[in-house]
């Protein structure tokens, strides 16, 4: 497997957008609407990566995107938003989400945010699961595009010290 640094528009990006939106819309009946721009993942305000498996085809993603008290949301000054962590059905079990996380982290401490935050859903216990056993905690006040839902599950966990 190898990681790679793509833009979140990249055609292997927008192609594994598509199947975490079937997959949002199997569990809860719509794709996620979150507002998401391209720009928000570039560095240093962001990063985007994609894992390839050894024959080329992209099977892992996921970013983050910086965000701050400014922002609609109630995020904070500092924040680092994960977002699309995602990995196709047939290379789950391998570590690839573990591993994404790990380089996302670490990339968003080295550009001097100093919390990772997170939304997910009631019905990804799978992702809830990663994140509780990576150190992340369950976040209070929620924040995110859908803040306002009972479905709704923010977790943070700090990116320094």
């Amino acid at each position: 497997m190898e990681i790679m640094q793509v833009a979140y528009d990249h055609p292997d990006a927008v192609k594994l957008n598509d199947q975490v939106q079937l997959e949002y819309a199997e569990r809860y009946g719509d794709g996620d609407l979150t507002p998401l721009d391209p720009a928000q993942f570039a560095p240093p305000g962001g990063l985007y990566l994609i894992a390839y498996d050894a024959c080329g085809a992209p099977v892992a993603t996921g970013g983050w995107r910086s965000m701050d008290s400014g922002r609609e949301g109630g995020y904070a000054d500092g924040d680092a938003e994960l977002k699309r962590m995602y990995v196709v059905p047939r290379a789950r079990g391998l570590g690839l989400a573990r591993r994404i996380l790990a380089a996302l982290e670490d990339n968003a401490r080295e550009a001097g945010r100093i919390r990772m935050v997170l939304e997910t859903g009631n019905r990804q216990p799978e992702a809830i699961a990663l994140y509780l056993s990576s150190g992340y905690e369950p976040a209070v006040p929620k924040f995110g595009h859908y803040r306002g839902y009972d479905s709704s599950r923010c977790f943070s966990k700090p990116l320094r010290g």
